[in-house]
């Protein structure tokens, strides 16, 4: 009873002492980490945390000079980080909600206001705010630990050759044959179908697709999606499996993705590879539910020369430091074309080095194109990600296709680039894969499964059908390449509404009727 007695008279002696100003420092990165912790990595929050952290010291260090009182600074300091870090919050919502308004230049009047009563509060003499200190100790303690725990469970580590599905259609008995052929998935995302393009954009894709063809590639001009999302697409299609068979715990009624993403991260497609001795290659997309970081080589560029990254951009908005983007002393959405340019080319900078690897190679290349944001030109040059959105950063159909359109056609020039290197640099013709996940938005929900499918398949380009679908394509890799024995599946494909990920509907394919 006297040690627990001791242990309570510790924590009362702790939580008595006004830390909580540092913990409401905190709490916002951690908030917003927590809310995007399938987009990005743990490490993009430790600069913005030990910044938070020190504004927060600064603030308190301030107020305790001009007051000279631990607990009035402390709650000074609470008071204005609450609503320095609540502006933005504030300011995103209104508008959102007013759009047309000029209700958001009215909300810097209404916190200057909030500011200086906080300041003629706080400062008031026979307020000591001591007793206050457990409470809020306590509240922002919990807050963290909410947010913390919420992290925490999206981020449990698995080893390289676990499989996220037991059921996961791998076989055992697959031999590499000597010499063996380099695997290339090239996934551009959101690459719609040439149809797809001549009817809503009047944009002739022939181009592109006969110079693959005399690469040797087989267009399935009817091919779709089995699936409308990036994470469900590819989910399937690495796994060679609708998801409906993957697992029950894909149900409509739940929105979970927790093992969506590692289904897709430690897949079938991947595992059979890796036991046949395959090196994996992947690289950085940006989005950290899409990263296969454990992978045998995981290429990433280096951080941008400015030193900022798009999650701190998006924490500056949500603040009052959201004015310094606004008056044009730092300009995030500028260093998010950066960013996504720095991917993009490190992804085709790095074919002729994977090509020219003396081990046999499976890279698997997601290119975040013709997917916005729209960063580059027909030509290969840079555009500002906001030409192409509306003030609530929308894409209007006009800019949006005219964005689409760009890149479209600066990426029709890298792949082929990209397929030449690959040819050139291969001493046993390899298997190439380019496809779409999901066609472009702003499309009826028919036409979003119409996507880019062209493979090169060396001496087995007759086993192909116009119709073929992701779900199919390494069944045949398989079984053409490596001994499998995959029946092929009837290929459907399936629409499923925002936020019911698992809410199927089949779309039929009427292509050629």
């Amino acid at each position: 009873m006297s040690h627990f007695r001791l242990i309570w008279g510790k924590l009362r002696q702790w939580f008595a002492v006004p830390w909580y100003p540092f913990a409401i420092s905190a709490y916002p990165v951690f908030a917003l980490m927590a809310t995007n912790i399938g987009e990005v990595g743990l490490d993009a929050g430790i600069r913005p945390l030990l910044v938070c952290l020190l504004l927060g010291g600064l603030l308190f260090l301030l107020f305790w000079l001009f007051l000279r009182r631990v607990h009035k600074a402390a709650f000074l300091s609470a008071l204005w980080l609450a609503l320095f870090f609540s502006y933005g919050h504030a300011y995103i919502y209104l508008d959102e909600k007013y759009p047309d308004s000029n209700i958001t230049t009215w909300l810097a009047v209404v916190w200057i206001m909030l500011f200086l009563l906080a300041l003629v509060w706080a400062t008031r003499p026979r307020l000591t705010f001591i007793s206050a200190a457990p409470t809020l100790n306590t509240v922002a303690l919990a807050l963290l630990v909410m947010s913390g725990w919420q992290i925490a469970s999206e981020i449990q580590p698995r080893s390289a050759h676990a499989l996220a599905l037991t059921n996961a259609p791998v076989q055992t008995d697959l031999v590499r044959p000597e010499p063996a052929p380099d695997v290339y998935l090239f996934l551009l995302d959101s690459y719609g179908r040439a149809d797809l393009f001549q009817e809503a954009y009047g944009f002739d894709n022939s181009e592109f697709l006969d110079g693959l063809e005399q690469r040797g590639f087989f267009v399935a001009e009817c091919s779709q999606s089995n699936y409308v999302r990036t994470e469900i697409s590819m989910a399937s299609a690495l796994n060679m499996q609708y998801l409906q068979e993957l697992s029950e715990k894909f149900d409509p009624e739940t929105t979970s993705r927790r093992l969506l993403w590692d289904s897709l991260k430690h897949n079938a497609v991947r595992y059979n590879f890796e036991s046949m001795g395959y090196e994996t290659i992947t690289f950085d997309t940006g989005f950290e539910w899409l990263n296969i970081e454990d992978s045998d080589h995981f290429l990433s560029p280096p951080p941008i020369s400015s030193g900022m990254t798009e999650f701190e951009g998006l924490l500056l908005r949500t603040t009052l430091a959201r004015y310094i983007d606004d008056w044009g002393w730092v300009d995030p959405d500028y260093l998010m074309g950066v960013s996504f340019r720095d991917r993009f080319n490190n992804v085709l900078n790095n074919v002729d080095n994977i090509a020219r690897m003396p081990e046999p190679t499976f890279a698997y290349l997601h290119l975040i194109s013709p997917h916005p944001p729209f960063v580059f030109d027909p030509n290969g040059n840079p555009t500002y990600p906001p030409d192409f959105w509306n003030d609530q950063r929308m894409y209007p159909a006009g800019l949006y296709q005219e964005g689409y359109l760009n890149q479209l056609q600066f990426l029709n020039k890298k792949v082929l680039e990209a397929v030449d290197a690959i040819l050139a640099e291969s001493d046993v013709p390899p298997i190439i894969i380019i496809q779409g996940d999901h066609g472009p938005w702003l499309q009826p929900k028919e036409k979003r499964m119409w996507i880019l499918n062209a493979m090169h398949f060396p001496g087995h380009n007759d086993k192909l059908y116009s119709r073929i679908t992701p779900v199919n394509i390494f069944r045949l890799v398989f079984n053409l390449y490596f001994g499998g024995e995959y029946e092929l599946l009837e290929d459907v494909s399936y629409f499923s509404p925002v936020p019911k990920l698992y809410d199927f509907s089949v779309i039929p394919n009427e292509c050629g009727e």
